[in-house]
């Protein structure tokens, strides 16, 4: 299983996940902050869990391409 975290309030908008791994992040048109798609929200972090294990490459490249380091992701 795959667990992606996303800490949004820290995002700064440099859209680098989104180009990394636009299946997971998606940017805002309001506030121009990435979306973790389809994840769940509990106090400011924002998850998945999925069983595809093919997302977790794309997604530790977006974690690590992330300058603020608000991408977390683990492979369970």
């Amino acid at each position: 299983m795959v667990v992606i975290t996303l800490q949004r309030n820290k995002c700064i908008g440099c859209n680098y996940c989104v180009e990394v791994a636009p299946n997971q992040f998606q940017m805002s048109k309001k506030d121009g902050k990435t979306v973790l798609l389809h994840s769940v929200e509990k106090k400011g972090f924002f998850t998945i869990k999925s069983f595809d294990e093919s997302i977790f490459d794309c997604s530790n490249e977006a974690k690590k391409a992330c300058p603020v380091k608000i991408i977390e992701v683990k492979q369970v």
